[in-house]
């Protein structure tokens, strides 16, 4: 018999006896413990944790379970969540016309690397419709004229919107999705999106960053995944890698090392949130490895 998974995750102001209290609690609810990590911070005086068990009381149920964790975390003052550890959490891909992220994330779905489903894939253009009906995903032309004003960028986002309520979205990856976001859009996926970039910024800004890098001998490549906010590539980080360059390659050459660990980077950091590892930590992450 397979007993049912979940994740606990949580955070709360650090005090003594949480460890205990919440070891405890899944002790008296037949919860045998399979992985649990947990972090202190001495700057915001925070204290985070995450615990992967498994339910093996019979008598215990998923509504019970919940009810009690609900009641734990109100008498001392969690902000705590159980996640089914088997659900696979359902995500939305967002693109321009630089579909190598898309492409990358498309195959670790495929072949079961990301434990994700996608219902929806949308693009401001149509360069990846094909791409989309060859892994049998929805794909949704959401076109944005350039200077369109604020009533057409408005109506275009009440769209993204629709698509993430009608397909209950736990995660938007904007996977090289090159429009600024309204900060209305910002705050509705607050907490529920992630951005890739390279991270040259805010040195080379603009149009052919490698290109500008190539130019001024930069000797690291690197890309940044954070959080989307209304801080235009200012929302907290959750994962960073470099490559190493020298003088002997080209831009060309530097943009294809970019998109490699652009890739790598945004992957990371979608698998990491939807095995609910990250927790949010004022302007930064917790992320539980």
């Amino acid at each position: 018999m397979t007993h049912p998974e979940y994740i606990l995750t949580l955070s709360c102001l650090d005090q003594r006896g949480i460890v205990h209290r919440v070891s405890g609690f899944l002790a008296e609810h037949g919860c045998n413990i399979i992985d649990s990590a947990q972090f202190g911070d001495a700057e915001s005086k925070l204290f985070f944790m995450r615990v992967h068990f498994a339910l093996e009381e019979g008598a215990v149920g998923d509504a019970l379970l919940r009810a009690d964790f609900e009641a734990l975390c109100t008498q001392m003052g969690m902000n705590g969540q159980l996640h089914d550890a088997r659900a696979k959490p359902r995500v939305m891909l967002m693109v321009s016309k630089i579909g190598h992220c898309l492409n990358d994330l498309l195959f670790r779905y495929k072949s079961g690397l990301l434990p994700v489903e996608i219902p929806a894939i949308v693009s401001n253009h149509m360069d990846f419709y094909q791409l989309a009906a060859s892994y049998n995903i929805p794909f949704h032309h959401l076109p944005l004229a350039t200077g369109a004003d604020a009533a057409a960028k408005q109506a275009q986002e009440a769209r993204v919107l629709d698509l993430m309520h009608t397909h209950k979205i736990d995660l938007v990856v904007l996977a090289r999705y090159m429009q600024i976001l309204s900060p209305g859009l910002c705050e509705a996926m607050r907490g529920k999106a992630i951005n890739i970039h390279h991270s040259f910024l805010p040195s080379f800004k603009g149009a052919k960053p490698y290109a500008q890098a190539h130019h001024r001998g930069v000797k690291l490549i690197g890309a940044t995944a954070h959080f989307v906010t209304g801080d235009l590539d200012e929302g907290p980080i959750i994962e960073q890698d470099v490559e190493r360059v020298d003088h002997a390659m080209d831009a060309d050459t530097l943009s294809a090392i970019g998109r490699d660990v652009e890739c790598v980077v945004l992957a990371r950091a979608v698998k990491w949130f939807v095995e609910h590892r990250i927790l949010q930590n004022g302007d930064k992450t917790v992320v539980f490895k």
